[in-house]
């Protein structure tokens, strides 16, 4: 597979980025800060890593995956991103990114507000819905029984399919959800986001990184997704 470009360097874009490596995927890695605090990680990684800046990791390969607060979104290379494949990871955290009155009234999702931003490429939510520590526990070769699957969404067919052919060389099985008008079928708080794949999903929040990651095949997902529904982004605080 070509390089997969990741933007952001947090718990997520490192767990991603462990996970490409793993599959003999060449990585290129960027943050805010600049390449060169990205030396020890790149190193951990290994030869499929390197470092780059935001622009370079967007022009790496066709397929890049952003993994930045929502209130950087703004920030990322419009340009060098165009015509390529984003898996976007954002997710609206109030008491990170403020208020943000688009969300909070429900006229768009997280989805299609970052889809604003990034004009010109085709975007994908995904790894929107794994805690980070999750995600290397539920990682599975294609075709194993306790094979977890991770929800997509995305307004082209074109561009899910790549995602999922990347996803599945990442060790999961992908379930559509539609268009990124529906991705509130996955935000936080959903039935289909984070605690569904913990062990003890109601742990408290400050609890979930010691919990355990629980494996959710495609029909669980489906049926989670299925019976969602819309959360008040408006009262949440967290």
């Amino acid at each position: 597979m070509p390089t997969l470009g990741i933007i952001g360097s947090g718990h997520i874009g490192t767990a991603v980025a462990r996970l490409a490596v793993a599959a003999g995927i060449p990585v290129v890695l960027a943050n805010s800060r600049g390449p060169h605090s990205l030396t020890g990680l790149v190193a951990e990684l290994g030869p499929w890593a390197a470092a780059g800046t935001a622009e370079e990791a967007a022009r790496a390969g066709d397929l890049i995956v952003t993994a930045v607060p929502l209130t950087a979104v703004p920030a990322l290379p419009v340009a060098a991103l165009r015509g390529r494949t984003v898996l976007d990871t954002s997710n609206y955290r109030p008491a990170r990114d403020g208020r943000i009155t688009s969300l909070d009234r429900a006229e768009l999702t997280t989805g299609e507000l970052v889809g604003q931003h990034l004009r010109g490429a085709h975007l994908v939510k995904a790894f929107s819905t794994v805690l980070a520590h999750h995600l290397p526990q539920l990682a599975r070769p294609t075709g194993a029984p306790d094979r977890s699957a991770l929800p997509i969404a995305g307004d082209e067919d074109g561009a899910k399919a790549a995602a999922a052919a990347l996803i599945d060389r990442l060790g999961f099985d992908t379930v559509d959800a539609g268009p990124l008008a529906a991705s509130w079928r996955f935000e936080p708080g959903a039935t289909a986001c984070t605690r569904l794949y913990a062990a003890d999903p109601d742990a408290p929040r400050e609890r979930l990184a010691d919990v355990p990651a629980l494996p959710v095949p495609a029909e669980g997902l489906r049926a989670a997704l299925a019976q969602a529904r819309r959360v008040r982004v408006g009262d949440r605080t967290a």
